[in-house]
């Protein structure tokens, strides 16, 4: 991902606009915010329940484009119409591996040389059901699919949903070695700060769940987890990262392997961030920036990197237990703070195609539009790098995240509450130098903020409080949003 990053231009301040898998998939695939397409949970499917608003692949689709899906790109179930929006958005059925289904089954071998469903599971990938994983099985078929693009010539869009870093931690056990326990340190706030509003804490019930962590018998809803289990969770999860970035640098391997890399874009980035200890938190199911930022990168041929001369490859494989593979330089980056909603437009730009137009004030009779701004003006030549801050509007330097809550204190379903349980919306404003939260009363029948009935806020100042541990609120005058500030 690092070779990618050095050929793209890396988008360093992005934010996903709800930190949960279904509601921000929908939000990004559709360039609306949550409030637009009324999924806080996984319960409904936006086009029966709000509108029948466009997506990404759908408009592609429109324009003559061959769409195809492979892995995890909407939320399988209800929130997808248990189709992945077939026949809307994708040209072919969308492809899931058929490994999947034993994520959460009992495949983990513990201590006790018995099979459990533990967050945490290193595994020998000969000896797991099919002899295979998930995303290893979605690069092969991805790379199928492109072999398939390059014989017929059509325009392609090709969506890969990688499952890892998920949890369970599933992946291949040689991946630990690149991370030795002794080097694993917690996380540099592993406290739940003194000022954090009940409301704001996320009390990870879905970690809880696993049978390694139901064994610690942990206190509900703070915990703690013993520090060398979180340094077990922590190199683990790193681990993770490093499986994934074998399997992007097959995929993009395969870019150059069928010559495809000087005539195709590449953007690269997830639907939520994660808590590895940080806050005394795990999971997602939260208004930080550790688990609202994300990665966002484009490589775009002949404009974020020169194209390649005959023969050259952009994108060679680099093997990470390879100790003498070559390091890559940094590409391009931008400091703008971005949302996830920018992903539409941009990629139509792109692409050379008519980018939607704004969304009026309500959207919802509206099938194609954008909440998003468009964000081809980063990919212009300059002379020399800007400070992307100095020239825009201020407006524009806003990102928007919010998340729902059951009750004003921690609840077994705080992290994942149904629509019809939602008493309480935190919506959260990160700019250049803060975040400012507010947990405001929610009818969840009329979908209605009522911004007069405050909860509880935060205030973090960046510079100074960089990890988001002092809660400023209480010395501030607080209150309702700045009219000038919402979205």
């Amino acid at each position: 991902m690092d070779q990618l990053a050095s050929r793209s231009l890396l988008f360093q301040n992005a934010f996903a606009q709800q930190a949960v898998c279904a509601p921000s998939r929908v939000s990004l695939l559709t360039g609306r915010r949550p409030d637009t397409t009324r999924l806080y949970d996984f319960n409904s499917y936006w086009r029966a329940h709000s509108g029948n608003f466009s997506t990404i692949p759908q408009y592609f689709k429109e324009n003559g484009y061959v769409t195809m899906s492979v892995g995890k790109v909407f939320h399988p179930g209800v929130s997808s119409n248990h189709s992945d929006d077939s026949p809307y958005s994708w040209s072919v059925p969308p492809y899931h591996p058929s490994s999947e289904k034993y994520e959460n089954t009992k495949t983990c071998r513990g201590p006790d040389g018995e099979l459990h469903a533990n967050l945490l599971c290193p595994v020998d990938v000969a000896d797991v059901p099919e002899g295979t994983l998930p995303d290893k099985q979605s690069t092969e078929q991805a790379v199928r699919l492109l072999g398939k693009m390059k014989t017929s010539g059509s325009p392609f869009f090709l969506a890969v949903g990688y499952h890892k870093p998920h949890i369970p931690f599933r992946y291949p056990k040689e991946f630990q070695k690149l991370y030795p326990l002794e080097n694993i340190t917690l996380a540099p706030d592993p406290q739940v700060p003194a000022g954090l509003p009940p409301v704001a804490y996320n009390p990870w019930m879905d970690i809880r769940q696993r049978e390694d962590v139901q064994a610690l018998n942990l206190s509900v809803p703070y915990g703690p987890i013993p520090a060398d289990f979180q340094r077990k969770i922590r190199q683990s999860y790193f681990a993770c990262v490093s499986y994934l970035d074998t399997q992007v640098g097959h995929l993009l391997s395969a870019l150059d392997d069928l010559q495809l890399a000087s005539s195709t874009i590449v953007a690269l980035t997830s639907d939520h961030g994660w808590a590895l200890g940080e806050h005394g938190e795990w999971a997602k199911y939260s208004n930080f920036d550790v688990t609202t930022r994300v990665p966002l990168l484009f490589y775009v041929p002949g404009r974020t990197a020169p194209l390649p001369a005959a023969g050259d490859r952009l994108f060679p494989y680099l093997d990470p237990f390879d100790s003498i593979s070559e390091s890559v330089e940094p590409g391009r980056q931008a400091g703008d703070l971005v949302e996830l909603l920018s992903l539409f437009p941009t990629l139509a730009g792109l692409a050379g195609l008519p980018v939607p137009p704004r969304c009026p004030i309500p959207s919802f009779h509206v099938e194609l539009c954008r909440e998003g701004r468009n964000l081809l003006k980063h990919f212009q030549v300059r002379d020399s790098e800007e400070d992307l801050y100095i020239r825009g509007n201020p407006r524009e330097l806003v990102a928007y995240s919010q998340y729902p809550r059951p009750a004003d204190s921690p609840q077994w379903n705080s992290d994942k509450p149904s629509l019809k349980d939602i008493k309480v919306m935190g919506y959260s404003i990160r700019t250049v130098d803060y975040r400012y939260t507010v947990w405001v009363g929610f009818n969840p029948r009329e979908f209605l903020a009522n911004f007069s009935d405050v909860h509880a806020g935060e205030l973090y100042f960046v510079a100074s409080d960089p990890w988001q541990d002092h809660n400023m609120y209480n010395d501030s005058q607080g209150g309702a949003l700045p009219r000038s500030l919402t979205p």
